[in-house]
């Protein structure tokens, strides 16, 4: 199963409206790539998937659940969530913040003896490896760079094996060439396992190289939603408006990252090969 929404609206705590008439369907297996200016709704719209936050108006169902009722454990088990600051405890071993991908999956028993002393030392390890960062398994999070917590976020949900995964910005502290890997590793462990994968970007380019399906959110809407051939510089410019210096449009980008330019058909071959 994957999600549908109908009409939702999310209007937070201090009255801005995050969401606004949003409907959106996602079916079982597929990968999406949200896109769109800072303050899109992108964040406001995985969110609300995870089920960190409840709809203001509208309707919708992820993984057979209701929005409109609460979420129970068991369901939250079978989200993974990527988040662009990996939520992991300073003095935190590498080791054990991989295996709490599987917490909500384990007897409350189990976890706690995993606190102590990790049930599943193999396991994590290989999770981490699909990183290239297997040599951290027992340093603490705090000894790590941005880049290497965000990867060690990443392989917690590889090794929680959920059925839908939201990324939110799970690239933007690594360099380019780890991104490219990283976007592509994410990519073939949801297609392998037939799970659902929801990922908001910045960077244009790897939305356009890596997934079929290209949504693009503006002020809390759906601006579009194509396959990633039918994404034209001008529908780029529009989403963009008004960003010209933030934007990873800037400077003539939206014409150079357009499906069928030279620039993108070079940087989807390096992603690919």
């Amino acid at each position: 199963m994957g999600f549908r929404l109908a009409g939702i609206g999310l209007i937070h705590g201090n009255g801005h409206p995050a969401l606004s008439d949003l409907s959106l369907s996602v079916a079982p297996g597929e990968a999406v790539a949200l896109i769109g200016p800072s303050g899109a709704g992108k964040t406001s719209l995985l969110s609300l998937l995870g089920g960190a936050l409840a709809p203001s108006s509208g309707s919708g169902a992820v993984l057979g659940h209701d929005l409109a009722q609460a979420a129970a454990p068991a369901w939250r088990a079978r989200i993974g969530l990527i988040h662009q600051a990996a939520p992991i405890p300073p003095r935190q071993r590498v080791v054990t913040a991989v295996l709490a991908g599987r917490l909500g999956r384990w007897p409350w028993w189990k976890g706690l003896i995993s606190l102590l002393h990790p049930v599943d030392i193999p396991g994590a390890r290989a999770a981490l490896a699909r990183l290239d960062i297997a040599d951290k398994l027992f340093v603490r999070a705090d000894q790590l760079s941005g880049g290497q917590l965000q990867r060690v976020g990443i392989a917690r949900v590889l090794y929680q094996q959920p059925e839908l995964i939201l990324a939110d910005e799970p690239v933007a502290a690594l360099d380019p060439t780890l991104a490219r890997a990283t976007i592509r590793l994410l990519c073939a462990d949801a297609a392998e396992r037939g799970a659902t994968l929801v990922t908001s970007l910045h960077a244009v380019e790897l939305a356009l190289a890596h997934f079929p399906r290209i949504i693009g959110l503006r002020e809390g809407r759906v601006q579009f939603d194509l396959p990633a051939a039918g994404v034209t510089p001008a529908l780029l410019q529009a989403l963009y408006a008004g960003e010209a210096e933030s934007s990873p449009l800037a400077a003539g980008q939206a014409q150079q990252l357009a499906p069928g330019s030279a620039a993108n058909d070079a940087a989807t071959r390096a992603a690919c090969c």
